[in-house]
């Protein structure tokens, strides 16, 4: 699906005053754009499973930060949630590092551990933004992955789950266009990082399995928090973008 502008909508530049929900909040990717969110002026409700990592968080963020110390899949979570709070910004960026090997090698519980995690809270909470549904211009950003454009062989059903995330986002861009609902989605594919647990897991694995490689400029969470708040002051109703220590580039 190609980027489009929804009709009468105003561009979000101005964070002050507004309610942000980020998945994962507590580690990586979600930590940083948690911070960047609550720096913008933003009051932001952060959910991981581990509370002290919140509370940390907490500590050095303020009254802005709001921690829920909940499991992210959690149907009941989500609607929970999105009730209270009436965010206009949605950050779907939790996730579990997988177990690491070569399929042949994993059980079926391990290969398909993302899709449980990772795929189905993009589900619940993308759900529960439409039946709400959040108020017009309103925005969900969904953090995929570079595997799902290239493959994981490493990593089990990782790179499948990001897929599946990816297509939740594009099939809720539409509905929100058939409906009228004026909500905005973006989903992002980070390149694969040694910044975040997963990414330094994926590293190791791959290391280990055909030999170090050369090094390559690395994506910080700086950056991937940065992008986020780029793509909540654009107006698209719906962009996916590859991204990288070299910045964002759009897919479509």
């Amino acid at each position: 699906m190609k980027s489009a502008r929804p009709a009468g909508l105003i561009p979000m530049t101005d964070l002050e005053g507004t309610t942000a929900v980020v998945t994962g909040a507590s580690r990586g990717f979600g930590r940083e754009i948690s911070t960047a969110l609550v720096t913008a002026g933003a009051r932001v409700v952060g959910i991981a499973r581990k509370p002290d990592p919140l509370h940390e968080l907490q500590d050095r963020l303020g009254p802005a930060f709001v921690p829920i110390a909940a499991d992210a899949a959690d149907e009941s979570l989500a609607v929970e949630v999105l009730t209270g709070h009436r965010p206009t910004v949605l950050v779907l960026n939790a996730g579990v590092v997988p177990p690491m090997g070569p399929v042949d090698e994993l059980t079926w519980a391990e290969f398909s551990e993302n899709w449980s995690v990772d795929t189905r809270h993009a589900f619940e909470w993308t759900r529960a933004a439409l039946r709400l549904p959040l108020a017009k211009g309103s925005i969900v950003v969904a953090m995929s992955s570079g595997a799902a454009l290239r493959g994981s062989p490493v990593s089990g059903g990782y790179a499948a789950a990001k897929t599946g995330v990816k297509f939740i986002s594009t099939y809720a861009a539409a509905e929100s266009e058939r409906r009228d609902l004026g909500l905005r989605f973006a989903t992002v594919f980070p390149q694969l990082t040694p910044a975040t647990e997963f990414g330094a897991a994926a590293v190791a694995a791959y290391a280990a399995r055909q030999g170090p490689t050369a090094d390559l400029p690395v994506l910080t969470p700086q950056q991937v928090a940065r992008h986020v708040l780029d793509l909540i002051g654009g107006t698209a109703a719906y962009v996916e973008h590859a991204l990288t220590a070299d910045g964002p580039r759009e897919l479509g």
